[in-house]
């Protein structure tokens, strides 16, 4: 096992694929010489060279053609949106053009590329820098959305993002970036779909995404050693595909459910996950299912307000005390 942080599992992964295939390219704003905005592609242009790490223009639509492009011609690109906010600048070749075209051209034309992106809050970059959209992703057909939460899964789930045959969003929580972990050495795959269950309890199933989870650990350390509460805690990691059978099985168990997300209100996809339990597993639900989410509201930049809108450990544990009551 290597120590590494969030962000340096990031460039960890993308060397370890591109050292693997030759098809593997990188394309984005300040990936190259800068080694990113956030310090996560250091040492790839210095190693792989410009031809396959590639600094573009300040143009999202011009850096997803080309790696639509490029997936076309038989390469497997990688691309960077900076922000997971401006994809609303090049959401049209996402759900129009890449989502779309293999369904389209019945299958011959396949899109195996990556869109990675600095997604959510905590950073204090204000409104139009720290929304959180995976729920957008997810609603669309076509795509594969994938958030993780510790620098072990961002190598194992990037470097099967990149293997996969399908467009995959991947989007990295920066608050997290500069958070460590253990990784494994050498080649390290984490299959995509497939949820990780941290915790194993008896009373509640919590179920958490990229920032939340640690929140989620913590409420569930708070929960047993001031209220005797038991929680499972699952990290969904993926939401498309989507792991039902493990949280099923989970709040089949437990008889609760509580989601944690990030997301505003309207729409997350702790709604979907809700939606899905309530349908198969009504009869084994020993009360309602509870959703701890951001207000649907513009996230704050002012330190004390973003803290207040997101969801925390503190609120996580009053939400679980009210269902236990």
């Amino acid at each position: 096992m290597a120590q590494l942080s969030y962000r340096e599992a990031v460039s960890a992964a993308i060397a370890q694929e591109m050292r693997r295939d030759d098809n593997v390219v990188f394309i984005g704003e300040d990936i190259a010489a800068a080694g990113g905005v956030f310090k996560t592609t250091e040492g790839l242009l210095d190693e792989f060279g410009p031809i396959r790490v590639r600094d573009t223009p300040i143009s999202e639509q011009a850096i997803l053609g080309a790696t639509m492009g490029a997936a076309m011609t038989g390469l497997r690109p990688i691309a960077e949106i900076m922000f997971s906010d401006f994809f609303a600048v090049c959401w049209d070749i996402v759900v129009n053009q890449i989502a779309k075209t293999r369904f389209m051209s019945d299958g011959q034309c396949t899109f195996p590329l990556v869109i990675r992106s600095a997604n959510g809050g905590g950073a204090r970059f204000g409104a139009q820098h720290s929304q959180s959209i995976e729920n957008w992703a997810m609603a669309v057909p076509g795509l594969k959305v994938v958030a993780p939460s510790s620098a072990a899964d961002v190598k194992g789930l990037l470097a099967a993002a990149i293997r996969d045959p399908d467009p995959v969003l991947f989007f990295e929580q920066k608050s997290l970036y500069g958070t460590k972990g253990d990784v494994p050495e050498g080649e390290h795959v984490v299959p995509l779909g497939k949820a990780n269950v941290l915790r194993e309890g008896s009373d509640v199933t919590i179920v958490a995404l990229a920032a939340m989870v640690p929140r989620a650990m913590k409420a569930a350390d708070t929960l047993q050693q001031e209220h005797g509460i038991s929680a499972t805690v699952i990290d969904v990691r993926s939401l498309v595909p989507l792991d039902t059978t493990t949280i099923f099985e989970s709040v089949s168990k437990t008889g609760r459910l509580v989601t944690v997300e990030e997301n505003p209100r309207l729409c997350g996809w702790g709604a979907e996950i809700s939606s899905l339990v309530a349908e198969e597993l009504f009869w084994d639900l020993e009360g309602p299912i509870v959703r701890v989410t951001t207000p649907h509201c513009p996230l704050p930049s002012a330190d004390a307000l973003e803290d207040a809108v997101m969801p925390s450990a503190e609120r996580i544990v009053a939400n679980v005390l009210k269902l236990a009551d």
